[in-house]
């Protein structure tokens, strides 16, 4: 449970949004001294409500890249964060209560409201240009359905990663795997030393099931290909398809290999994705490998150091003709009511100052085009950053992607009857039927 609001008296003001799309903070505390901003005409506390997934360890940091845009504004920003999200936002949208601004992780749930007229367009209140200056064009898209842009990208979370102890890899001469036969050839090295490779966890509230989507959308993008990709993301190439059967039984040769996976497959559905990687940091270790995307550094246990207890690899290549490609998925704040307020923290948004405060704090990747790698707080989140930006190919999450009544709805619940068992034509029949 998140502890309530605080209450904060103070002198309030009221920023003109086009004075606050400047590029860096300290400009826009010149603005008040500009006269860029007025004192409201009655004492009544200004607040902009947010809903987003963040939660815990992560939403101390979001809240932390927002106290600049507080103390600068007298604004009160007040963050709720649930692992409900895709069920909450819909029931309060309806109810009438939606929030000031949302913080999307699904770019699908996000054109969902945009189609229904309930978000408000960024061209509403930013200057023409601040966005491109922030972003490239790939984000942008991203957040744009019918001509119309909603989002402001907030954090980038780089999926096709596979974090291991390079204490634990130095004690048993392992080495870090170019292709996919060297990480399966790893992999039953492992086992044959009476060790076990993988540590996976699917459970994750409502949510439970969503990382093993992201192995199938990793080996769909090195199996299939982006061309493809893109066609299953829009039902184009259907669940069915050999392409995509194909990615399912790749991952279930890892999935449901004997003695693969820490605890075996079924453990995977009840053990919690957070907690997952802590097998790294036994002694002796309970696995060598776990793939899971940038923000898990801050679920790490307290105390490990990058570069002695953890580092990463990207997620091999599979078929030479893709390279190795990089999934991404990413967190979008779009806009519910069109507040003064509201309008301030979304320019806000654009500057670099919050993804910088948030980047210092680490288990944050920014897909902000103006944040240095040298922000970042220690070697690994470097080299992912520099990973990021030297992909030849860059995908965003299919799930993410797709229609919400299959990407956060049968796609998560498939991916667990996967791990109980249910075959690869039962889960992706399934699927299949329940697209709108």
């Amino acid at each position: 449970m998140n502890p309530p609001p605080m209450n904060r008296n103070r002198r309030l003001f009221w920023i003109n949004p086009k004075c606050f799309s400047s590029i860096s903070l300290s400009a826009v505390l010149l603005l008040f001294l500009s006269g860029c901003s007025q004192t409201p005409t009655d004492s009544t506390e200004q607040t902009v409500t947010i809903l987003g997934v963040v939660t815990d360890e992560q939403q101390a940091s979001l809240e932390a890249s927002l106290v600049p845009f507080e103390e600068a504004t007298g604004i009160d920003v007040i963050y709720e964060g649930t692992d409900d999200f895709a069920n909450v936002l819909p029931e309060r949208v309806a109810a009438g209560n939606a929030p000031d601004l949302a913080m999307f992780p699904q770019p699908g749930l996000m054109a969902k409201f945009a189609e229904a007229g309930e978000l408000v367009p960024i061209a509403n209140f930013l200057e023409s240009g601040t966005l491109q200056a922030a972003y490239n064009d790939a984000w942008i898209d991203l957040g744009t359905f019918d001509n119309e842009t909603y989002a402001i990208w907030f954090r980038a979370s780089v999926k096709s990663l596979v974090w291991y102890s390079p204490t634990a890899f130095e004690a048993k001469a392992y080495e870090i795997p170019q292709t996919w036969p060297e990480l399966i050839a790893l992999s039953d090295r492992i086992v044959k030393d009476g060790e076990t490779p993988w540590c996976l966890g699917l459970e994750s509230g409502s949510a439970t099931g969503w990382p093993a989507t992201d192995w199938i959308e990793d080996i769909m993008l090195r199996t299939a290909g982006p061309e493809a990709y893109s066609q299953w993301i829009d039902h184009r190439l259907p669940f069915s398809s050999p392409q995509v059967v194909r990615a399912f039984d790749e991952f279930g040769k890892i999935l449901r290999s004997p003695q693969y996976i820490d605890g075996g497959a079924d453990n995977t559905v009840t053990t919690a994705f957070n907690e997952a990687p802590d097998g790294l940091f036994n002694n002796p270790p309970d696995c060598y490998l776990h793939k899971q995307a940038s923000f898990i550094t801050e679920f790490f246990q307290e105390g490990k150091i990058p570069r002695s207890d953890y580092d990463v690899f990207p997620l091999p290549g599979i078929d030479d003709r893709f390279g190795t490609p990089i999934l991404v998925a990413g967190d979008a704040f779009g806009m519910f009511n069109e507040t003064p307020e509201a309008r301030a923290l979304m320019a806000y948004l654009v500057t670099p100052t919050p993804h910088e405060v948030w980047a210092t704090r680490g288990g944050f990747i920014s897909p902000h085009r103006q944040i240095s790698s040298d922000v970042y707080p220690d070697a690994v989140s470097q080299k992912i950053a520099l990973i990021l930006a030297n992909a030849d190919v860059v995908q965003f999450d299919g799930s993410d992607m797709m229609p919400s009544e299959v990407g956060t709805g049968t796609f998560w619940s498939g991916m667990v009857d996967f791990a109980k068992g249910a075959s690869t034509t039962e889960v992706t029949k399934e699927i299949d039927a329940s697209w709108p």
